[in-house]
């Protein structure tokens, strides 16, 4: 066995950034920013007001003084003539600064008689004036590689870039294997069990933004294997559920071998998880997940999602860790790292009393996978320790 350090760069050696396509940005949601992108223009373009109120000259400005308006600017509409001396022009927010003003004087600071206001004592100093290019100016980057949040988008459509360069959607393959699976919906015979992990896991990553193929459930004969390993052609990953272990159903490494798969490593020292396999097969990276449920979504999250960010252009990484507090002691764990399903609240984290890797309700019950590193001492409670938030 090998440490889950060791599987998961054995797995970004498998995998290579993908290319590159530009995007419209109403659909680039989500999406990885490939190559860092500039402004075409600053923001805002033009010194705007942030009040309702009056543009005037500063120098004009005094307790009492009148000053006579001689017009009106409003979003998307300049005032068509220079503020003066002894003059203001009605504004609103959003609006371009006229030409000869450099203070907004807020409404609430004036009282208007006919076309002149007074502005009052204690005026607000203001200037209330948002600069050209405060925002950001042209040429100012959004810098890659970055998942395109709502965020971003908004940045970008600011910047008036109508597409955006996106790596391109992996195309991923995944297999559920047994002969003992029937798809939801299907009627069960006696001795089935219905194919879920195809489903979460078909979930968990088509939200990392690839495109997902569930195909056909390959049954225990290497015949169907092969059938099924032919619909996987044009995948950029081909994930296998179950049928990676020795038993004698167990087929998928052997099919593998057959097809000529070039392996990078079996078993991996973590719970859940051990029968884990990884190489490439028909040239297409390969990683061959376990049948348990908690298992199958585990290896997911440690070791697909990883592997899906690196082809879409992010650093490869482990998934991000945090730190937390335990509620209540644990016992010493065992040699092999340990993703243990845990619940967050005001007191800490506090791990599920049931951690078999075949229940999934325990699964959906848990905010986080507390992480033992192998021969973790007995911890008591208050202790901080890593996790994975779910």
């Amino acid at each position: 066995m090998i440490s889950v350090e060791e599987a998961l760069g054995h797995i970004f050696d498998l995998v290579e950034p993908l290319e590159t396509e530009d995007v419209p940005i109403d659909r680039a949601s989500g999406r990885f920013l490939s190559h860092s992108v500039s402004a075409s223009r600053d923001q805002p373009p033009f010194a705007t007001s942030v009040m309702d109120g009056y543009a005037v000259r500063n120098a004009d400005v005094q307790p009492g003084v009148s000053l006579k308006i001689i017009g009106s600017a409003q979003a998307g509409r300049r005032g068509e003539v220079p503020v003066g001396p002894g003059q203001t022009m009605r504004i609103f927010t959003g609006a371009p600064v006229p030409d000869g003003a450099d203070r907004i004087v807020i409404q609430e600071d004036t009282v208007l008689t006919g076309d002149t206001i007074t502005v009052v004592e204690n005026a607000d100093p203001g200037p209330y004036i948002r600069p050209a290019g405060a925002d950001f100016k042209a040429g100012d980057k959004i810098d890659a590689p970055r998942r395109l949040d709502p965020q971003t988008i908004l940045l970008a459509a600011a910047m008036n870039l109508p597409t955006l360069p996106c790596a391109r959607c992996p195309v991923v393959s995944l297999i559920a294997t047994g002969d003992e699976l029937v798809m939801p919906g299907s009627d069960p015979g006696p001795d089935q069990i219905i194919a879920s992990n195809g489903l979460g896991l078909k979930a968990l990553l088509e939200r990392e933004g690839a495109e997902v193929r569930l195909l056909p459930i390959a049954r225990d004969r290497k015949e169907s294997l092969h059938s099924v390993f032919d619909l996987t052609k044009g995948s950029d990953l081909v994930i296998t559920i179950g049928g990676a272990s020795v038993g004698d159903h167990d087929l998928v490494q052997e099919v593998a071998r057959d097809r000529g798969m070039a392996p990078a490593f079996y078993k991996v020292a973590m719970r859940p998880g051990k029968p884990l396999m990884a190489g490439r097969l028909d040239s297409i990276p390969m990683i061959g997940l376990p049948g348990n449920p908690t298992s199958a979504m585990v290896c997911g999250m440690v070791f697909v999602v990883p592997a899906l960010r690196a082809m879409l252009g992010a650093s490869p990484a482990p998934a991000s860790r945090m730190i937390g507090t335990l509620a209540a002691a644990i016992e010493a764990n065992g040699p092999r790292e340990h993703y243990m399903r845990a619940t967050i609240s005001s007191d800490g984290l506090r791990l599920l009393s049931r951690q078999d890797s075949g229940l999934m309700r325990t699964l959906t019950r848990a905010h986080a996978l507390v992480v033992r590193p192998p021969h973790d001492p007995e911890r008591e409670a208050g202790t901080q320790v890593e996790y994975l938030p779910l």
